[in-house]
Order: structure tokens, then sequence, then C-alpha cells
């Protein structure tokens, strides 16, 4: 049984698209209080899944009360609603190897339980957890109580240019280039072409819908990117949530304030009203209901973009998820920032 949930796990993991600066290394150091004590080491690479899951596979390490007893092993782990938020989280997992010494010459294990994240930070991650663990052939058992450390490493990649841009640089080529070692001239405003706040340009007087989806298509060319408090785009760095909407939004000409509070006041209120809302409307969120701590942007569907504990991602508002749950809890309004004014 264990060997079957293994390979699907494994298999699992392989098939999975996996953006690099969502992943990082989790390291854990726990006791078993059984059989004299076991101190257990492990270190592992953190892969996230689809909705509130992750996975963690790596090697373990177990010293027994004796100086000969030693275990080694490779172990997969599964955390269940943990990262983004201070709380409790789920967590399970299996593991198996060798022993040397008086220990015994192999052993597989079994464990599940519950933690608690103390410091979720944007590079890091902070949590105990306690957990009921099974080890045999010799069926050792009891409690384990381990510290684990998680970090997450992420990468800046460039944003893929509009349409409107490909097209402005079609024009400027054909008008031609500046030469090596010569400043370029900016391009010059004309009927059919304006210049936005970010230097590039776009078509004038374009409809709300399409401005909304070019401010979409902005902010998706840029999920994987890593989450950093303060963030707003820079080449090698990360976004915060508001960092990640000023910069879409800035992208199309529209200049938005920089603190998720503020931007909450922006454009007009829309309300929480799911049928009321457009892609292109800011969401805010709050975890008490009280000052909006949290924005996205809505894409349609009940799903929005936004950047958050593990980076630049989409998730979804909606009760029939853990996921979207989180979320649709802490939703608290929408503000439309493309009119038709």
């Amino acid at each position: 049984m264990m060997r079957a949930l293994a390979l699907l796990a494994a298999g699992s993991l392989a098939g999975l698209p996996m953006p690099l600066s969502a992943q990082g290394l989790t390291l854990r150091m726990g006791r078993l209080f059984d059989d004299g004590g076991w101190t257990a080491y492990n270190i592992a690479w953190n892969y996230p899944l689809p909705g509130p899951l992750d996975a963690q596979l790596g090697g373990t390490f177990l010293r027994g009360p004796a100086a000969s007893e030693r275990l080694f092993g490779a172990a997969l782990d599964a955390s269940l609603f943990r990262g983004g938020r201070a709380g409790v989280y789920v967590v399970g997992g299996m593991g198996g190897g060798i022993g040397t010494g008086s220990a015994e010459s192999w052993w597989r294990s079994w464990s599940a339980g519950v933690g608690y994240e103390l410091v979720p930070a944007q590079f890091f991650s902070l949590g105990i957890e306690t957990r009921y663990r099974e080890m045999l052939p010799r069926r050792r058992a009891g409690a384990e109580v381990a510290l684990r450390l998680s970090t997450s490493f992420g990468g800046a990649r460039a944003a893929p240019p509009l349409e409107s841009e490909r097209v402005a640089a079609d024009r400027r080529d054909s008008a031609g280039t500046a030469a090596p070692g010569e400043a370029a001239r900016p391009p010059a405003e004309g009927p059919g072409v304006r210049l936005s706040t970010a230097g590039t340009l776009a078509p004038a007087a374009k409809p709300p819908a399409e401005r909304a989806a070019d401010v979409i298509e902005i902010a998706e060319g840029e999920i994987g990117r890593r989450y950093r408090l303060g963030g707003t785009g820079d080449p090698g760095d990360g976004f915060d949530c508001s960092g990640l909407i000023q910069y879409a939004y800035q992208r199309i000409g529209i200049a938005l304030p920089r603190r998720s509070v503020d931007q909450a006041k922006a454009g007009r209120e829309i309300g929480r009203d799911e049928s009321e809302l457009l892609p292109g409307d800011v969401l805010t969120f709050s975890g008490s209901g009280g000052r909006v701590t949290h924005v996205g942007l809505y894409i349609g569907d009940g799903r929005f973009i936004h950047s958050a504990s593990r980076g630049v991602q989409i998730s979804r508002l909606g009760e029939d998820d853990p996921n979207g749950r989180y979320w649709y809890r802490r939703w608290v309004g929408a503000r439309r920032i493309i009119t038709d004014q």
C-alpha cells in the first residue's frame, strides 16, 4: 500500500507544471517520544500542488538513544492549508530506508498530525508540528514534535509586451531606429496614438473592455513571480499585492496609489456582489472585515490574480473549495478602475 502511494505521488509531482518561484527548501528537526527517544532530521524540496496542497520530497535521518542506532532514508510529506497566513494546517507523510549499527536493517513509517504556522513571511515561514508516528518493523510509535523552517525561491522575468506595444515597436522600426550609441527619441503622439504614463504607445480611446483585457494580460504575464513585501516588479524583484495591481494598471497609463488601503478608495465602488463584477475590477480583502489588507485583479468566472505568500497566482472566490472559501470569506468589496468616462 505504501509503495503504491509513493509511486502515485511521485508520478503526480513529475507530471505537474511547477513554477520555480513557488518552490523552496524545507528543513525539519523533531523528537519522537518512544523507545528512549529518537531525534529526526529532514531536508526536502517543497512542491506546491493545485489548491491548498503542498508536497515535500527529500531525505531523512533518525538518531536513536544508542550511539550506534542510525536510520537513513527518504520521506514524502504533504500539508494542507499551509502558507499565506498564521494558523493551523494539516500534515502527514510516509518514509522508509535502511538502518545501521544496532538498528534494524530496513524500516518504513507513516505519520499524521497538525501544525501551526508561526511566521508566514515572504521569503521563509516558521512553524511547529505535532504528529503521531509509527515505524515498522519494530513498531516504534508515539508522539513527535518538530520545528519546521521553509524557504521560497524565485526569479524575475520580463513581462511580455502587449499587442499595442508590439504594433508601436513595428511603427518605430518602420520609421527608422536610433544608430548605435545614439539615444532613442520618444515617439510623438498622433491622432490615433497616445503615450501612457509607463512610456509605451497605446491606442487612444480604447474601449473599456479592451483596456481591462490588457491589464489582465499584463498581470497574467507575471504569474510565477515571487512575493516580496514592498515589491513593485523591478528587475530581479517580486511583487506584493498592491505592487502587482499598480504595475498592471500603470502599464496601460493609469496611475493607482501604492498601498492596498488606498487602492480600495480608487475608481468607483462596486460592492460585494459577484453578479456585478467585470474583468479588470480590483477586489479588496480584509482579514477582520475592517481595514483592507489585500487586493487582487478580477479576471472573470470567479477567479482573480494576486500576489500572496507563494507569489503571483490565480485564486478563486467561492465556498465550494477550501482555498476559494478562504478568500471568499475575507472579500469585502471591489473597485472599478476602468469606466466609460
